[in-house]
């Protein structure tokens, strides 16, 4: 018995071992920073180590020569720009959510590769980088105005998201957990009286600024009467912030208020789709930066909520989510590629697999293949998650891109196979295509000349131009 059951764990292991991981795309959430509630907020030290931490912890999983999930043929010390890719908004905390991930990604080589700190030169001297090896890891911003903040942040300045999200207001569940915690917030106004006119400003409308300000003032403000606030309190003003930010970001009936999702997923299967076009050869390893307001409508979409209850809640600081793309042999084989789903939350939690779509394999999501066959309805781009034969067409929606005012519906088809679904080991794939990529590319590129070429209009004497300045929102996501 002994002899069968080492045999059964070493055929296991090989089965572990055997697997190529051959790209990730990481979607990362900011780290610690300033309450949301006077604006201008920033990213705190602690954030900015939190994220130094996760992106050290990535590196230790893909990057490590002696890691079981090493991206093959992933540069182990020294950054090379081609293989690795990482966008992040033009807003202070994303950039430097992201500027701190990469430092934990590609630390100073004086720290982990002294022998390439310098370079020789021809008069037989040597130079070596600052602040011991400093890498320099590409970091492309992304500007608000830019078409391209739809891939990251797809629901900011979108009307067709805002409508939805406002219509959660009018539902009963809303209006019901109104009444029923308007005491409870209330009572916490000694808290709070620093910052809140009276009490009645305090309800469930505001579940998430008031326990954003009650979170921040207890972490950093020693002399705040934030500071009284009991466990059992703070972790009810927690619960009521995951539910009211989930109900404005996720409605399984209303897939409007989860566009944000969709357009991340597009955007992953664009950066995983590069990699198989290449062969697995460059690039390898993909960073976003984003809003939290994205992790849970994407938690909605893919039914993660279905794996764990957790994911009804809001992601912690410098949460993190992975979409590794591997095969199950060594070889890098087009018909057999495989992604699997994986979940950090914030810098203390496991990166852990989960199953998406309801599909109950904690390790995977589904199997890619490579169509060269002509177009199918699930086929665009080259990437594909493969589907049932028998698969079902549930919902298609026409190829198309919506611009309306910087927003930009990108389609969405579900499949089901009915007969799998009767046997219990259901698999509802969701294949989110980028299909509107290229003509987004060259709308941005059009947009850019005639605003080059265009005339500059002078503002009227006497004035300026008005600075952007924050304005309150319902839905907060940063």
């Amino acid at each position: 018995m002994l002899h069968a059951s080492t045999l059964a764990l070493a055929g296991l292991v090989s089965t572990a071992v055997a697997e190529t991981v051959h790209g990730v795309v990481v979607f990362s959430r900011h780290g610690d920073r300033t309450t949301k509630h006077f604006g201008a907020q920033v990213l705190t030290p602690l954030g900015a180590q939190q994220c130094f931490q996760v992106g050290s912890e990535y590196r230790a999983r893909y990057f490590a020569s002696d890691s079981p999930h090493r991206i093959n043929g992933i540069s182990e010390f020294q950054h090379v720009a081609a293989q690795v890719w990482a966008s992040a908004p033009d807003q202070s905390i994303l950039l430097g959510t992201a500027t701190s991930f990469l430092q934990g990604l590609y630390p100073p080589l004086g720290d982990i590769q002294a022998s390439d700190v310098s370079m020789q030169l021809a008069n037989s001297s040597s130079v070596s980088n600052p602040l011991s090896g400093y890498q320099y890891v590409t970091l492309h911003g992304i500007n608000d105005d830019s078409p391209e903040t739809v891939w990251i942040k797809g629901d900011d300045d979108c009307p067709v998201v805002a409508a939805a999200s406002a219509d959660f207001k009018t539902s009963a569940e809303y209006k019901s957990r109104l009444a029923s915690t308007r005491d409870f917030y209330r009572s916490l106004y000694p808290l709070v009286h620093e910052i809140y006119l009276s009490a009645d400003n305090l309800s469930y409308a505001k579940a998430y600024d008031i326990f954003d300000v009650i979170n921040v003032e207890n972490l950093h403000n020693a002399t705040s009467p934030a500071r009284n606030v009991t466990a059992d309190q703070l972790f009810q003003l927690r619960t009521l912030a995951d539910s009211a930010e989930f109900g404005l970001n996720y409605n399984n009936s209303q897939p409007a208020r989860s566009l944000h999702a969709r357009t991340l997923a597009a955007s992953v299967l664009s950066h995983l789709n590069e990699t198989v076009n290449s062969a697995g050869q460059n690039p390898k390893f993909a960073l976003l930066a984003g809003s939290y307001d994205t992790f849970l409508a994407f938690f909605g979409l893919a039914n993660l909520t279905a794996a764990s209850p957790d994911f009804f809640g809001l992601p912690d600081y410098a949460s993190t989510m992975a979409f590794e793309l591997f095969t199950p042999g060594a070889a890098f084989d087009k018909d057999d590629l495989h992604v699997r789903y994986l979940f950090k939350n914030g810098s203390t939690g496991a990166i852990k697999s989960f199953p998406l779509f309801g599909s109950g394999k904690a390790d995977c999501v589904g199997r890619l293949c490579q169509r060269h066959a002509a177009a199918r309805p699930e086929h665009r781009g080259g990437v594909v998650q493969r589907l049932p034969e028998r698969g079902r067409l549930l919902r298609r929606v026409q190829q198309r891109r919506q611009v309306r005012r910087g927003c930009h519906v990108v389609c969405c088809w579900w499949w089901r196979d009915d007969s799998v679904l009767s046997r219990g080991g259901s698999i509802a794939v969701l294949v989110v295509m980028a299909v509107a990529i290229l003509g987004n590319l060259i709308w941005a590129a059009m947009w850019l000349v005639r605003r080059k070429g265009g005339r500059r209009r002078r503002p009227l004497r006497g004035w300026e131009r008005p600075s952007k300045r924050a304005q309150p929102s319902d839905k907060e996501s940063v």
